[in-house]
């Protein structure tokens, strides 16, 4: 006999998330046994007589609980669809069907007892959308009546439990406003029906169905999944992710996406299938911008692949790499940042005796845009680098002036044994050119507009000349919150032809999403290469309520409204390891640390080169830096307050240039605090509020 399919739907998650830690540990077991052969006598199938698809029945926990399953024998297939008390099982089971889309081919679970909204006129929501087309894009047949009797859009938003995600989602496009036209080029709606219509074996390989399925292999993966179910990113991914993971592409691939589009999983699922490629001896180095952030890489990777695909991935940030390749090299100096650097640059001015009115940060600045993004790094190459979009002219003696300046800098960091990074970039791509370079053969990126001129162009020397599958970059000038910038083409990173948009929100909900991005004020952003766009087309799929603005005469104030709505949440069964509170500054957040456990709420902070410790319960505080890539039920962004958020000290003044692109820094820092809330955002002050508000 032909060995079952035994799958689990995204709903069975669901509900398995809510059962009692006890009874979870009984369900997994259940599900073990019952993927080892779901035939088994012992498996105790009972009808629902009141369920109108007779492939789904019950199967008993024990005394109290029953799964849920859809079982066609004929093709093999056994489905768990759902879990929980008897009565509630049995009620959830009558309402719903399990069937393949004619149309789509894609397995859906959905409603079949709607109460058809009947008023006896208006205009309904998709009343200019004929049947043809709604079946397109998913909508099974029983539920078009329902569907067209929608007024709203809140209609459609609650019945979306009631709906298969695919149809939902295609619904929620053309409650936006979008045309049929449009919703079925976006999801280039060309796939064709299975061969046997009806047959789950053959619709559970399509990638729609995979979305929501997820067909189990071994008890080691299974027993992974379980233990952290509500982590859905690691197996169900959307068609139009999977589409974008596993594939060859000739050169290199960029994928752009708004926060919370699942750039980041595209990208480990990317690594995943680049290492379990058969026969291959790919290693891969997965980079990004921050320690914190690939530790939490990382981290997430071990949960998706097996050891044998770890292997084959490094995962080290770019600064991190650079200094441990220098080091096996026999250069032994440090990279240096921020504080370091600003003290050199004083040093530097004082030491050339240089008397020109200029800041520290005007040498800084034009030493990034200037000298290192140009290689100009001796005199002559300097006198003749362009300074376009310098907002200070320099003639000749000026110049030199400057260049004095830097030949001091040079000289600090030599006597130092230190560099800058891009310094550094530049320096370790001069040693790869002397001497090749080829431990990797693929190099996946995430957060890549953070990455410099030189960055891009050191990633493209460690993987030598442009081949398939070299590089695999992803990112969004939006959440460009450290000043730099640079053009893929311009860096020998060609992705012409090879460039795709993540369109769906995962993490917040529309109203946070359309106000963070109202936050950005319709400003150009670019898509890390030479061109320039406004906001992309994207949506998030879940609702609720926008950002609380809340604004005090004293901190004192604040605090205690921040207090009181956190207290609030946890009363509401809310854990506080699933709340984050923000602030600018570490002096900043030192008020709330104090403040927070004297009110009785544990408080956890999150810091650079540390992962999040999930077993420990208590609120999460960090710096808004430090949030980059995480995700929180709830975020609490305080002490917005005017000079704070922009932070004053942060705006480089040395130029009209560099100043406007402080401030576009600044509130890309808030549209990236506010895009980590899962469900609602909080925005506090006190005294005079933000201009950003």
């Amino acid at each position: 006999m032909e060995k079952a399919t035994v799958a689990i739907s995204s709903d069975f998650l669901t509900a398995f998330a809510a059962l009692p830690r006890k009874i979870q540990g009984k369900v997994t077991d259940f599900i073990n046994k019952f993927r080892n052969n779901p035939q088994s006598s012992g498996i105790n199938y009972e009808k629902i007589h009141a369920a109108l698809d007779k492939k789904i029945c019950s199967v008993r926990i024990d005394d109290t609980y029953r799964g849920i399953v859809a079982r066609q024998e004929k093709s093999g297939v056994y489905i768990l669809l759902w879990v929980d008390r008897h009565d509630e099982a049995y009620s959830w089971a009558a309402r719903k069907r399990c069937e393949v889309n004619k149309e789509t081919g894609n397995l859906q679970v959905y409603d079949v007892r709607l109460e058809i909204v009947n008023d006896g006129g208006g205009n309904k929501l998709f009343s200019m959308i004929n049947d043809d087309n709604l079946k397109k894009i998913g909508v099974p047949a029983e539920q078009i009546p329902f569907v067209k009797s929608l007024d709203n859009a809140a209609a459609l938003y609650s019945a979306k439990s009631a709906m298969p995600l695919d149809a939902y989602e295609g619904l929620e496009w053309l409650a936006n406003g979008f045309s049929i036209e449009e919703v079925l080029e976006l999801y280039d709606v060309q796939e064709k029906p299975v061969a046997e219509p009806g047959n789950l074996a053959d619709a559970l390989k399509t990638d729609g169905s995979q979305s929501a399925f997820w067909v189990v292999a071994g008890e080691e993966e299974l027993l992974r999944v379980m233990s952290e179910p509500l982590e859905k990113w690691r197996i169900f991914l959307h068609p139009a992710q999977r589409k974008l993971i596993a594939r060859d592409y000739s050169g290199p691939c960029r994928i752009l996406g708004g926060a919370g589009t699942g750039k980041t999983v595209v990208a480990m699922h990317r690594a995943k299938w680049l290492a379990s490629q058969s026969g291959s001896r790919n290693k891969i180095l997965f980079t990004t911008f921050t320690a914190n952030l690939a530790g939490d890489i990382k981290d997430n990777l071990r949960k998706i692949c097996p050891v044998e695909e770890l292997r084959k991935i490094d995962v080290v940030n770019l600064d991190a790499w650079v200094s441990q390749f220098m080091r096996e090299n026999d250069f032994s100096y440090t990279i240096v940042y921020d504080d370091i650097t600003d003290k050199l640059w004083v040093d530097a001015i004082a030491r050339s005796g240089e008397s020109m009115e200029f800041a520290p940060s005007f040498y800084s600045d034009e030493w990034t845009r200037v000298v290192a993004a140009q290689e100009a790094f001796t005199k002559e190459k300097y006198l003749k680098a362009s300074r376009l979009g310098r907002g200070t002219r320099l003639d000749r003696k000026k110049r030199l002036q400057v260049w004095n300046v830097f030949e001091e800098y040079l000289a600090l960091m030599k006597e130092q044994q230190v560099r800058d990074a891009d310094t550094a970039m530049y320096e370790c791509r001069t040693l790869l050119a002397k001497k090749p370079f080829s431990a990797y053969t693929s190099v996946v990126v995430d957060e890549g507009q953070d990455f410099s001129a030189n960055a891009c162009k050191l990633l493209r020397t460690i993987v030598s000349d442009e081949r398939p599958n070299d590089i695999f970059i992803v990112g969004d000038a939006h959440q460009r919150i450290y000043k730099k910038r640079a053009a893929l083409s311009k860096c020998g990173i060609n992705i012409r032809g090879r460039s795709r948009n993540l369109r769906i929100n995962y993490r917040t909900t529309e109203e946070i999403r359309k106000y963070a991005f109202a936050v950005l004020n319709d400003m150009p952003f670019d898509n890390l290469d030479d061109e320039y766009e406004g906001e992309s087309l994207c949506q998030s799929l879940t609702h609720g309520n926008y950002p609380k603005i809340a604004n005090f005469k004293t901190v004192k104030d604040e605090c205690a409204y921040i207090i009181n709505e956190i207290t609030a949440l946890k009363d509401n069964g809310v854990q506080l390891k699933d709340i984050c509170l923000v602030a600018r500054t570490h002096k900043l957040l030192d008020d709330y640390k104090r403040e927070l456990p004297n009110a009785g709420i544990k408080v956890y902070e999150i810091k650079r080169n540390k992962l999040d410790d999930r077993s420990f319960d208590g609120i999460r505080v960090a710096t808004m830096h430090r949030v980059k890539g995480l995700e929180f039920m709830y975020m609490f962004v305080a002490a917005a307050n005017n000079r704070v958020i922009p932070l004053a000290g942060a705006i480089a003044d040395s130029d009209i240039v560099s100043k406007n692109e402080s401030l576009t820094s600044e509130k890309c820092l808030l549209y990236v605090a506010l895009t980590r809330a899962q469900k609602a955002a909080y925005i506090t002050s006190y005294g005079e509020k933000s201009e950003f508000l």
